[in-house]
């Protein structure tokens, strides 16, 4: 933010104090607010050192890690739950067709089939304009965001794909895509670049969809300028996971 300076009133008064003494007084006030600053937030710790942030990362890690083996223990166990319900559970073939159909629907179940992988990677960090008459990049510029991972996602769903996977994780109809800084958080995991987005599907359909996407497009001009990372894989057969994952919906309530 800048400060301008008004134009003085030959009428108005002067402060009393001398200009210097001003100036003076002005300095070793501002010094004293910003040692009791640092002292209240250092509380006697270093603030030049990471551990703090150090720390956050590490349980972030832990918890990303954790959440994986929650996840592992759930499919498991609904795994035996669904073998369970379908035994003897009087079920005419075509309710249990119908049934089938829902969980594939749904990204419950295992999918296999013809498809495609895009990965998307950062520039290097030390990238400079790789064509005559772009601006050199900002920090900005040289990372993979949220809404390029979001463009990807959409567009292969526009293609017609049967299911599409992020990393190692199926999507479902409530899966979000979201980035915090540098790193993706999906549905309560920790990931950093590269990031693969795989689809199953009509390849020539999913190929078409990724030409046809506008904020695509934007972003490949990006890759030709910079050097972020495109890279888009075709598969003659390709499995995606079930969502194992709970499908509860939870959202806020007014008090």
């Amino acid at each position: 933010m800048s400060n301008s300076a008004g134009t003085p009133n030959p009428g108005s008064r002067r402060p009393a104090f001398r200009p210097v003494r001003l100036l003076t007084a002005a300095v070793f006030a501002l010094a004293g607010l910003i040692f009791w600053t640092s002292f209240d937030t250092a509380q006697g710790t270093n603030l030049r050192s990471d551990e703090s942030m150090l720390r956050l990362s590490d349980l972030i890690q832990e918890r990303s890690r954790k959440n994986a083996g929650l996840d592992d223990s759930t499919a498991q166990l609904r795994s035996r739950v669904d073998a369970l319900a379908r035994r003897d559970n009087g079920a005419t073939d075509a309710e249990r067709r119908r049934f089938a159909a829902l969980e594939r629907d749904a990204g419950t179940e295992k999918l296999t089939g013809t498809g495609l992988s895009v990965t998307l990677t950062d520039a290097p960090p030390n990238a400079t304009a790789k064509i005559p008459g772009v601006p050199e990049p900002q920090p900005n510029d040289l990372v993979i965001h949220q809404q390029d991972l979001q463009a990807v996602v959409n567009a292969l769903w526009q293609g017609d794909a049967r299911g599409i996977k992020v990393m190692d994780q199926r999507l479902i109809s409530t899966s979000a895509v979201r980035c915090v800084g540098n790193t993706l958080i999906l549905q309560g995991r920790v990931y950093s670049p590269p990031y693969t987005i795989t689809a199953v599907g009509d390849r020539g359909k999913l190929r078409a969809a990724l030409a046809a996407s506008p904020t695509i497009e934007n972003y490949r001009s990006y890759v030709e300028a910079y050097g972020l990372g495109w890279k888009v894989a075709q598969h003659d057969r390709v499995t995606l996971p079930g969502y194992s994952g709970t499908v509860d919906l939870h959202y806020a309530q007014p008090r």
